[in-house]
């Protein structure tokens, strides 16, 4: 463990400095899928290649984020800091990025022209509506009137709050529920989420091929959205209630090159009942993200080179996520525009895209989500003694 980073400094415990770096990898994995998605969008729907399955990189978020609030808060909740404490902290760890999220939304709506995705236009109203909805948290159902992309998005601003709108409930179920759980209670409560979501994964139930749900709110998607959330975020609960490490060398490079090859396997097709590619999923999902956890959690930087990219992705992973599909949105409209279905064609562009939307990230991060933190600790968190 290192010395706290940027990713989360309202908190007081010092930080797994290699589980921060793998949560920065796994940040920028997938704006590097979220590029390939573009191609996949804008050919028609055609299968997302080179990292098919960058979409794990959602669950990863999830165990990981257990692992540290379990690590953080279970020894604390209800005892030395009260649940009004607990809200306070996480609406000051997330809440502003995803603010700043829905401002970038509007920014790169505007610059895409105030469409919907079929070209009808939007009005200033619906998007002013769209904006006040997103910075409180409130999701479109498929077919509001502040779905203005008209793809029945719950954030029709930015994307991938669906995920951070689940990691709401979580923290919230976390501070009613689960911490209370014993460590028996907690094992049994993982043991059944993990068969709903083999269930869910194995025989398809949302009928996509994977388990990339969740983004809307139909019943299958909010259902699947729901256990991609639980099992992943109570197991890392429960890991980092049972933790003690082991001694492994090079692990943010293991863990790091592990996470790599399994996004990058191709979409496995099968004909029968079993969902191959499910089975898959349910393997990465339920046992290798766990082992990569732990042997994260166990290791440390040797070398200053290491530390430093540890932080650095560690400080911006979250930021990354938050802020990078805006500009997204922007580059699939300009694939669609010019029909490019190819990463040869658009190469230079998405190394532009790439290395553009780690650089908003940064700036977001030092400029805004920072400084707005630290004002927020100052003002409604209670001093250390």
């Amino acid at each position: 463990m290192g010395k706290i980073s940027a990713a989360a400094f309202a908190d007081t415990k010092p930080h797994y400095e290699i589980l921060d770096g793998l949560r920065g990898v796994a940040a920028l994995l997938v704006v590097f899928y979220h590029i390939f998605e573009g191609l996949s969008f804008a050919a028609g729907g055609t299968l997302i290649t080179t990292i098919n399955h960058g979409y794990l990189a959602v669950d990863f978020f999830f165990i990981l984020s257990g692992f540290v609030i379990g690590y953080a808060y279970d020894d604390r909740l209800g005892k030395t800091m009260t649940l009004g404490n607990f809200f306070k902290r996480r609406l000051i760890r997330l809440h502003p990025m995803i603010v700043m999220g829905a401002l970038l939304g509007v920014v790169f709506y505007v610059l895409q022209g105030c469409v919907k995705w079929d070209g009808t236009h939007v009005s200033t109203s619906l998007i002013m509506l769209a904006l006040l909805c997103a910075m409180f948290f409130i999701p479109a159902t498929p077919g509001a009137s502040y779905d203005i992309r008209g793809n029945g998005e719950m954030f029709s601003l930015n994307g991938p709050s669906w995920s951070l709108f689940f990691e709401y409930i979580g923290n919230l179920l976390y501070a009613i529920f689960i911490h209370r759980l014993s460590n028996k209670a907690l094992t049994v409560w993982v043991f059944l989420l993990g068969i709903a979501l083999a269930w869910f994964a194995l025989f398809d139930v949302a009928g996509y091929g994977m388990i990339g749900v969740g983004w809307t709110l139909d019943g299958v998607n909010f259902l699947g959205g729901s256990l991609r959330m639980l099992f992943p975020f109570s197991l890392g609960i429960l890991l980092s209630r049972n933790f003690k490490p082991i001694q492994v060398r090079g692990a943010f490079w293991i863990c790091s090159l592990v996470l790599l090859v399994l996004f990058c396997v191709p979409y496995i097709e099968s004909e029968g009942m079993i969902s191959l590619n499910g089975l898959f999923e349910t393997v990465c999902i339920l046992f290798i993200f766990p082992v990569l956890v732990w042997i994260g959690a166990s290791g440390k930087t040797t070398d200053k080179r290491s530390t430093q990219i540890c932080k650095f992705s560690g400080d911006i992973s979250f930021p990354l996520y938050a802020v990078h599909y805006p500009v997204m949105y922007l580059f699939y409209a300009w694939l669609i525009e010019h029909k490019y279905y190819t990463f040869g064609e658009i190469w230079p562009m998405a190394i532009v895209v790439y290395f553009g939307s780690i650089l908003l990230a940064y700036l977001c991060l030092k400029g805004y989500d920072e400084p707005v933190r630290r004002w927020l600790t100052r003002k409604f968190l209670p001093k250390k003694k």
